[in-house]
C-alpha cells in the first residue's frame, strides 16, 4: 500500500534565534498490521509506515522507526531549537518502499 495521502504538517514560519518550537505533522495512513485475515482465510499483508524522518537544511535531526502497533493515521509532535533560517524536510517510509515528503520553510530573525 503505497502512502497517498498529503501530509499534514504545522511548523512556525518564523522564529527568534534560541527559540524552541513545537512541530507537529499526521499523515492519514491505514497502518494495516498483518495481523488480520481477509475473508478467506489468508493473512493481509503488514503495509505500514515503519520509518519518520526529520531534517533541517539537509541535516536529519529527528527519526523514529513505527512498528505494527503504531495507530492509524499517525500523529508525530516534537521540539525544535531554530538557530537559522532554512527548510525542514519530512519523510514518511512505507513497507512497501515508497515515500512521502513535505517541506517548511522557517525564518530566524
Amino acid at each position: 500500500m503505497a502512502i497517498k495521502s498529503k501530509p499534514r504538517i504545522k511548523v512556525p514560519s518564523e522564529a527568534k534565534a534560541g527559540e524552541i518550537i513545537e512541530i507537529k505533522t499526521l499523515i492519514s495512513h491505514e497502518m494495516e498490521t498483518g495481523q488480520r485475515k481477509d475473508s478467506t482465510g489468508k493473512p493481509i499483508p503488514r503495509a505500514i509506515i515503519n520509518k519518520f524522518t526529520a531534517s533541517f537544511n539537509g541535516k536529519t535531526f529527528f527519526e523514529a522507526d513505527w512498528f505494527t502497533s503504531v495507530s492509524a493515521n499517525p500523529y508525530q509532535a516534537f521540539f525544535y531549537k531554530a538557530s537559522e533560517s532554512g527548510e525542514f524536510t519530512f519523510t514518511w517510509k512505507d513497507d512497501d518502499g515508497s515515500e512521502q515528503t513535505a517541506t517548511a520553510k522557517l525564518t530566524v530573525a
